[in-house]
């Protein structure tokens, strides 16, 4: 047989039909109590059964957005610094430090003073959607977005990485890094930008928070998903099932930056996505949750919140940890004002054992 013809006989037996679809799960995104076994659904009764969800969950959440890069050999930081500014008590770096395959992270750092050889709490602190990017939360943006300056303020260890395609990283070229989707490419820097604090000697490890608000709000979730050395989550203004999502068109959810998948996989059904945020809010038990979930955010409907939270709560109750679960419901609109913030800095006080040195706002 001619090889021109061969080949093109096993191309089109490659060929996998465009109508294809994924296999078909059993699981319902919103029964965080039952998980997949052996083609059945089985009950979660016990911590090791909601282990197994929690993977499944993992599985579908990787199906849209790519797999976790090995971390098995991670290469030096190499951590830049660029340029310092002092703060007060603060002195806050501009920094940059490697990720991976040659491609570096900036970043902002805020060191407060210390006395002697303390360690301190570390803050992963995930800003929202703006052009200057991590600067945002270091108050050059939008009022009300300055969580970074003011946790540092208060004593904790901040870094303010910049996400993909904002800030010092704006020239990123999505067509040519080996991640899937923009989203597994923010969840691997976040993490290196936890490997950076945990390499401190001024950092407690065990006592490490993510905080974001929109961009940063799901972003702060889905870094704590993956890396469980963040012991809290604060979550604002960042999310809410899909199908409460502008009533379920997801489109907001496919540029390069997010799950291009959502679109040319999942064809902007939510009903085939193969995750959801109730899903990963309760893949964050045991550890600290709080949602600020604002009644007239016109991006992450609270009826939508208010309705996935009582099923993650199943699972906090399940680990014997329902209070580690919270949420508020502000009147305002897609913000993150002054009363929320000091409740979540409280929040992450208590969650992380930690005394503020001043009350900041």
């Amino acid at each position: 047989m001619p090889r021109a013809l061969l080949a093109a006989i096993v191309s089109l037996l490659l060929v996998v039909p465009a109508a294809a679809k994924d296999p078909v799960s059993l699981l319902d995104h919103k029964q965080l109590l039952s998980y997949e076994a052996d083609g059945k659904l089985q009950p979660v009764r016990t911590p090791a059964d909601w282990a197994q969800r929690r993977k499944q969950i993992l599985a579908g959440f990787e199906q849209a957005i790519g797999p976790l890069p090995d971390r098995a050999q991670l290469p030096p930081l190499d951590i830049q610094v660029v340029e310092e500014t002092q703060e007060g008590d603060v002195l806050r770096q501009s920094i940059s430090f490697h990720s991976r395959n040659g491609e570096r992270v900036t970043a902002y750092l805020w060191i407060p003073k210390r006395n002697g050889t303390e360690k301190r709490a570390g803050i992963l602190a995930l800003h929202p959607t703006g052009t200057i990017g991590k600067g945002i939360v270091a108050g050059y943006g939008k009022a009300n977005r300055q969580y970074g300056t003011e946790l540092a303020q208060r004593g904790y260890v901040v870094i303010a990485p910049d996400y993909v395609s904002f800030g010092g990283m704006t020239n990123h070229d999505f067509a040519k890094d080996d991640y899937v989707s923009g989203t597994m490419k923010g969840i691997f820097d976040h993490m290196r930008c936890v490997d950076l604090l945990v390499a401190r000697d001024d950092v407690d490890r065990e006592h490490i928070a993510a905080i974001g608000h929109s961009l940063g709000g799901h972003n702060s979730i889905f870094v704590g998903v993956y890396d469980e050395r963040i012991k809290a989550v604060v979550s604002s203004c960042g999310w809410c099932p899909f199908h409460d999502y502008y009533a379920g068109k997801i489109a907001g959810w496919t540029s390069d930056r997010y799950m291009p998948s959502l679109r040319d996989k999942y064809e902007l059904n939510p009903d085939r996505v193969p995750f959801d945020f109730y899903e990963l809010v309760g893949a964050l038990a045991p550890r600290g949750f709080l949602s600020v979930s604002p009644l007239r955010d016109s991006n992450f409907d609270y009826k939508g919140v208010q309705k996935a939270m009582p099923e993650a709560a199943k699972v906090y109750e399940l680990l014997g940890v329902k209070d580690q679960l919270q949420v508020r419901y502000p009147d305002c609109e897609h913000d993150f004002p002054d009363d929320m913030r000091r409740e979540a800095y409280r929040f992450l006080d208590a969650q992380l054992k930690h005394k503020p040195v001043r009350e900041v706002p």
